[in-house]
């Protein structure tokens, strides 16, 4: 079962914020289920993808000028930090750690969402900032 699933309630008004949202949701869907073998490889993928989805987000945060960037931009540190060290406990075994971090960040989102996330969209609406200016696909050339 599921540890979180994407409620309209996620939903921030800001549309590449909430895309990006919805594929982190799936990806911790897809650890999740994913067979223990494919699990490090996973984690990879998922610690990529959350790494794109952070840097977007402190580029909004520095380009808008928004007021609490230390701290949100802080947080992404720190959970980077964490998901890259439960990683290399998965490397060495650890599987059932980086499983818990897969239903501790579930938790986590919810809040981050909630609190910081959507503290800086409404900055971004309220301001009138251009996320379209900063938005850069990571994965093109």
């Amino acid at each position: 079962m599921s540890t979180i699933h994407w409620k309209d309630e996620y939903a921030l008004g800001l549309p590449p914020m909430d895309d990006t949202h919805r594929e982190f949701i799936a990806w911790l869907h897809r650890l999740e289920d994913m067979p223990d073998a494919e699990f490090p490889a996973g984690m990879d993928g998922f610690i990529a993808h959350t790494a794109d989805h952070f840097a977007q987000e402190d580029r909004w945060i520095k380009a808008s000028g928004f007021p609490a960037e230390a701290c949100h931009t802080g947080m992404h540190e720190e959970i980077l930090a964490i998901a890259r060290f439960v990683r290399e406990k998965v490397a060495e075994g650890n599987l059932a750690l980086g499983r818990k971090l897969v239903a501790e960040l579930a938790t986590w989102f919810e809040t981050h969402a909630a609190t910081m996330d959507n503290a800086l969209a409404t900055w971004i609406r309220e301001t009138g900032f251009n996320v379209a200016a900063t938005t850069a696909d990571p994965h093109s050339p």
